[in-house]
């Protein structure tokens, strides 16, 4: 028998799924080398059976009594051995079954923690951008924005640029900040020096319709998150407001705010500082997040940028839950939003190699 302390869990060390599962995977293991010897014994057993009827018939009449005991040797031999096999087949299948059920119960235990993993990356992206619907709300009243749209004289869109700057100065979240025309014409922005985007329209990107049609100062329109032609290719996510004329939220339109927001960096951040421990990374376990129409938007390990997707199959769970695919664990969350922030319907995902 095995030393009792081989098989205990020392003190302190946590219990875990796969815990038993590997003592499971042990005990089948010594349960088929124990039958395998019992097979061993019973098979000398019929070879000394034999032996002795071989022996009693040389001793003719006077060993006929050994040969009877040496069938009986035999036939016990046989029934134990026909025993060991059903024991093993019993056990067999029976430490199969433990072995699935406990692979079933790690699956949905590991499934629950990644959909919270999910949800957590979610809710700090929307927690997130929820300020950035209020920054650009708030900056669409500056009278140096509606001053520089009302008179559009150098003088004023001057002033309206160093505003932007210092704005960009305390918020380095963001890539640029835009002052635009009904048109679609930029008029100023906060890094001319970097960004070479006066003059330029954007008219024809689907937000800034969007925008334009608002009905008070109190809305705002989001992009999707796109690399961006006017910002050097970078990541990013545009939020623009209605800039109305004397800052009245129901005032006449006269322009549009749009805010550039650094997607890269911060969303990088957020998949990124996930706390993920030692199991974890040895199952190759990313974190995502994807937007509405199921494209990776942000991953843990930098790839997959729009050029990936993560479709949650028919018939399941909209909101949360978790799959198989590909021998892959795939456990989603959907953006609740946050305040009077709805989100854009996002998903955390969390991915994780199955054991």
């Amino acid at each position: 028998m095995k030393d009792i302390a081989q098989t205990q869990t020392p003190v302190g060390q946590r219990i875990s799924l796969e815990t038993i599962s590997a003592q499971s995977n042990e005990a089948t293991r010594y349960a088929s080398k124990s039958i395998a010897s019992i097979s061993k014994i019973t098979v000398q057993m019929k070879m000394l059976a034999i032996n002795a009827k071989i022996e009693a018939a040389r001793a003719g009449q006077v060993g006929r009594g050994f040969g009877v005991v040496a069938d009986e040797v035999s036939a016990v031999g046989t029934e134990i051995n026909a025993i060991a096999q059903d024991i093993q087949a019993q056990l067999h299948r029976r430490l199969s079954d433990l072995t699935a059920m406990v692979a079933a119960m790690e699956r949905e235990s590991t499934g629950e923690r990644l959909v919270d993993l999910a949800f957590t990356a979610v809710d700090t992206i929307d927690r997130n951008l929820y300020e950035r619907t209020c920054d650009v709300r708030w900056w669409a009243t500056d009278a140096a924005f509606v001053s520089a749209l009302a008179d559009t004289d150098q003088r004023s869109l001057d002033r309206a640029t160093r505003r932007l700057g210092i704005i960009l100065d305390a918020y380095n979240i963001y890539l640029d900040l835009w002052i635009v025309d009904r048109n679609g014409r930029i008029l100023a922005n906060a890094r001319p020096r970097e960004f070479d985007v006066i003059n330029k329209s954007i008219g024809d990107l689907p937000w800034f319709g969007t925008t334009l049609a608002q009905r008070s100062g109190d809305e705002f329109t989001a992009g999707e998150v796109v690399r961006s032609a006017y910002l050097g290719d970078r990541q990013t996510i545009s939020y623009a407001c209605t800039i109305r004329e004397n800052g009245d939220k129901n005032g006449r339109v006269l322009g549009v705010m749009a805010t550039s927001f650094d997607w890269e960096a911060q969303a990088r951040a957020i998949v990124g500082a996930l706390r993920m421990d030692d199991s974890m990374a040895r199952r190759n376990t990313r974190a995502l997040l994807v937007d509405r129409h199921a494209r990776v938007i942000a991953s843990s390990d930098g790839t997959g940028f729009l050029s990936e997707k993560v479709v949650i199959p028919d018939g399941m769970d909209p909101k949360s839950g978790y799959f198989v695919a590909n021998n892959k664990l795939v456990c989603y969350h959907t953006t609740e939003g946050f305040e009077t922030y709805r989100g854009l319907g996002w998903k955390g995902v969390v991915i994780q190699d199955i054991a």
